[in-house]
């Protein structure tokens, strides 16, 4: 078994040798070479045939890519659209029955080119690689046979050759010629009816692409012109004010019994969204004795004449630093008690000594504050302040001084309860 492997391996050697010299020879053109000039006809057209349908192959795959690619696109889109297309509105239902039709025919479509168009087209490109073959095995009879010829014509012309190895070499060329001679023969029958046979089936492919793709476009068509009308449906019932709304719940006023509701003042706060807040009780009163000792704290370190007395007792600097030594752990809210409650620093309770142009005094932080606006500053308790005044005396607020960090240079607004000048 194992002789026989090798055997035929170098049998297998020896003919590759002898055709790779044979060509090389006719190359060179000291030999000369059988030729067929219909065969070669024949081939160029196969070889034309053969790169026009790879590319038509790599086309129509990525025309289905492309067309699967829309279909999940659409899907997401349609879906989108039916989520936010909300149920009050008209059409709604009409929105979400065009919308699983349009999915439908995305499908259709897919399905109809890769099983009429995409599956021909892999039988038809598989063709050409058996064809090949055919062709590959035809050029190396012809090379054999060519060898063959020429080893006989070698001998023929020696006087002194053995008759037994010329008879001999004689029988293998003609066994070389009808191998490569029904090989050829074939080849002329094949190559002609495989060329001829493009027409029909481009045709045929085609037919079924151009096809698919009207009826799917109509249907489209169709499906987007319910969709218009069900847009167009809405944009009226808009223009004419009969769009239903949701209802909405006022909220219940307030009484006696229920928990009160503490605003933010839209008068003294910067350009910003009010809050709101809801209080128990309990939290109430905590908060009203908390401003209690707000106010008192302020209006001993600002002027306390603009306040008037509320308690028989007036205020003195010792009741003054112990409210100071006992401030809260948390600053008041700027803004969100009453205006005379916190009025903005008075310039007359500030040293103005050697101050640089253009500022007004200095303040010190009392209290943490964090900017809730762009417009306003960022600072740490203990920081200094410049106050200076507004770029636009019309923009000014009650309650809000604009300042410079000395620590930064930055500028912007901020509240004058949270600081007390220096």
């Amino acid at each position: 078994m194992t002789d026989n492997r090798g055997a035929n391996l170098s049998r297998l050697v020896l003919k590759t040798a002898g055709r790779a010299k044979e060509k090389i020879l006719q190359n060179l053109g000291k030999s000369d070479k059988t030729t067929d000039e219909i065969f070669e006809e024949h081939l160029i057209n196969f070889n034309t045939q053969q790169v026009n349908a790879t590319r038509l192959h790599k086309d129509i795959n990525n025309y289905l890519r492309c067309i699967r690619a829309m279909q999940t696109a659409n899907k997401n889109l349609m879906d989108t659209l039916s989520d936010i297309y909300e149920k009050e509105w008209v059409g709604q239902d009409m929105l979400y029955v065009q919308a699983q039709n349009n999915e439908m025919l995305w499908a259709d479509l897919a399905h109809k080119l890769t099983d009429q168009v995409v599956t021909p087209l892999n039988t038809y490109q598989a063709q050409f690689p058996e064809m090949r073959k055919k062709i590959d095995k035809r050029g190396r009879k012809l090379i054999d046979y060519d060898a063959e010829r020429h080893t006989v014509q070698q001998m023929q012309n020696n006087p002194n050759r053995n008759e037994a190895k010329y008879i001999r070499a004689k029988e293998q060329m003609e066994n070389a010629k009808r191998t490569y001679e029904v090989l050829n023969s074939e080849l002329h029958d094949e190559l002609p009816a495989l060329y001829d046979s493009r027409i029909l089936f481009l045709v045929t492919n085609m037919q079924t692409l151009f096809a698919a793709e009207e009826v799917f476009h109509s249907e489209t068509s169709k499906v987007y012109s319910e969709l218009e009308a069900v847009v167009d449906k809405l944009a009226k019932e808009v223009q004419k004010g009969t769009l239903p709304r949701k209802p909405i719940n006022r909220p219940l006023p307030i009484t006696n019994n229920s928990a009160p509701v503490i605003q933010t003042s839209s008068m003294n706060s910067p350009p910003k969204a009010a809050k709101t807040k809801i209080l128990s009780p309990q939290s109430l009163k905590k908060v009203q004795n908390f401003s209690t000792d707000v106010l008192s704290h302020v209006k001993n370190y600002y002027n306390a004449t603009l306040w008037p007395s509320r308690s028989p007792k007036p205020e003195t600097k010792e009741s003054a630093s112990q409210l100071s030594a006992a401030e809260p752990a948390e600053p008041p809210a700027a803004n969100d008690e009453d205006p005379t409650k916190n009025p903005p620093l008075n310039e007359e309770s500030a040293t103005t000594d050697n101050l640089p142009p253009g500022v007004l005094y200095r303040v010190k932080a009392a209290y943490k504050y964090q900017a809730e606006d762009v417009d306003e500053l960022n600072f740490e308790v203990g920081e200094i302040i410049q106050v200076v005044e507004y770029d636009d005396p019309e923009e000014q607020e009650e309650g809000w001084c604009m300042g410079v960090k000395e620590s930064t240079g930055q500028k912007g607004l901020f509240p004058a309860n949270f600081t007390r000048p220096i």
